[in-house]
């Protein structure tokens, strides 16, 4: 392969990684269920905020001040040692998030995707802890799990981008392809159990 192939896989792979990054893909996940469980563009408008509020936007701000203050290596791409503290604001954000919507009785769709990231995110600093697991992988691959239960077959061609953001990542050598597949399977089960004693499935 020419070298000049060889960047320009690493060109569409960076491309890809950055697109389809956890914190967009969160975003359109908050806004589309937030739509789709309510019945007004002013519910939809007030939910997406509040779910954003409690979840994206305050890690995502974090994490730009730790890379300006060059505590971490890059918005997307940090070694597993300094993922934890990251895990750790997003859990405080998930519980504090799930315990906001329910007292306020948000749209149970809404209340179901915060446990599923809570649980997610949990089980993914567990992990963190010996093994650097794909969050890029887990958040698109958990993103289809969600909008395939929410909008069935429509969905099903959401399916494709997983095994493109899985390449991007081991071609831009951010991850193995163990690690890529262990973030999409265990995102992927955990976003089915948490939907289904929810009863968005069985």
């Amino acid at each position: 392969m020419s070298c000049t192939d060889t960047l320009m896989k690493r060109r569409l792979a960076r491309i890809a990684t950055n697109i389809l990054n956890p914190f967009l893909l969160s975003l359109i996940i908050l806004v589309l269920l937030a739509m789709e469980s309510t019945t007004s563009t002013d519910e939809a408008v007030k939910w997406s905020l509040i779910g954003l509020a409690l979840s994206v936007f305050p890690v995502f701000a974090v994490v730009i001040y730790l890379v300006s203050k060059k505590k971490l290596d890059g918005i997307f791409i940090h070694p597993r040692q300094q993922r934890h503290r990251i895990y750790i604001l997003a859990i405080c954000c998930a519980v504090l998030g799930y315990i906001v919507l329910v007292v306020l009785n948000a749209p149970e769709l809404l209340v179901a995707t915060f446990a599923a990231g809570l649980a997610t995110v949990i089980v993914f600093m567990a992990i963190n802890l010996f093994w650097k697991i794909s969050l890029h992988t887990a958040f698109i691959t958990g993103s289809v799990t969600v909008l395939i239960i929410v909008y069935g077959g429509m969905a099903a061609w959401t399916v494709l981008l997983v095994p493109l953001v899985a390449w991007a990542r081991i071609e831009m050598k951010l991850h193995t392809p163990a690690q890529v597949f262990t973030g999409a399977l265990l995102a992927s089960a955990i976003v089915t159990i948490v939907f289904g004693i929810y009863e968005y499935i069985w």
